[in-house]
């Protein structure tokens, strides 16, 4: 997948729902709803299959064609960062977190690759490891949004952090407005500040 539609796969539609799971997940002896159950909720992303899609299919010529690259040159990380995106998109998770992994021992500035991983993280229900991933994203380049709106996104759906999710989608607005990243993190913000009281966005009450 390539670096810079990993936020609409994850973000763009998943705060849809935000509402809803914000306040189905309220009561404090509930446990944080793991993330391959958010990942599978209607209006779904790339991160699961939802009922009634097709089970994504892998492009086995283009494995075959970068693992040929890779066996001739090791060291090309930009190869093993687009096995990482075939495997992504294919929705197979775990080889991908290999492809990635190998691309970042190549070249450990790579802050999309870095976050490609986090993501990866995350659709393996780690959410722990894809925070620390994307904290090692944010040390390479701390301004990178992409990093900021999935780390806000895994601290709401995979840790029930909103004061920690608000923190990390308020910086993506200030650092870049008018983007779709900051639309993106200011439906989140929207969606948070609606739950806490208790309305709908656009101002209904939830509690009729």
């Amino acid at each position: 997948m390539k670096a810079e539609s990993i936020v609409y796969t994850i973000a763009g539609m998943c705060f849809g729902i935000i509402l809803g799971w914000i306040i189905a997940t309220q009561q404090p002896t509930k446990s944080p709803a793991p993330a391959t159950q958010v990942a599978s909720a209607p209006q779904q992303s790339s991160s699961g299959s939802a009922s009634g899609q097709q089970a994504k299919v892998l492009d086995e010529a283009r494995v075959q064609q970068l693992t040929t690259i890779l066996n001739s040159d090791p060291k090309n990380s930009g190869a093993a960062v687009q096995l990482g995106n075939t495997y992504f998109d294919a929705e197979r998770y775990p080889e991908a977190i290999t492809w990635y992994e190998k691309a970042l021992a190549i070249d450990p500035k790579n802050a999309d690759a870095s976050t490609d991983l986090g993501v990866s993280y995350y659709y393996t229900n780690r959410a722990d490891e894809a925070l620390k991933q994307f904290e090692a994203s944010l040390r390479i380049d701390p301004k990178h949004t992409k990093t900021l709106l999935n780390k806000g996104i895994v601290l709401a759906f995979g840790k029930q952090d909103l004061a920690g999710a608000a923190e990390s989608w308020r910086k993506v607005v200030e650092l870049a407005p008018n983007t779709p990243e900051a639309q993106a993190a200011q439906r989140g913000l929207e969606g948070i500040a609606a739950a806490q009281s208790g309305q709908k966005p656009g101002g209904a009450s939830t509690n009729q």
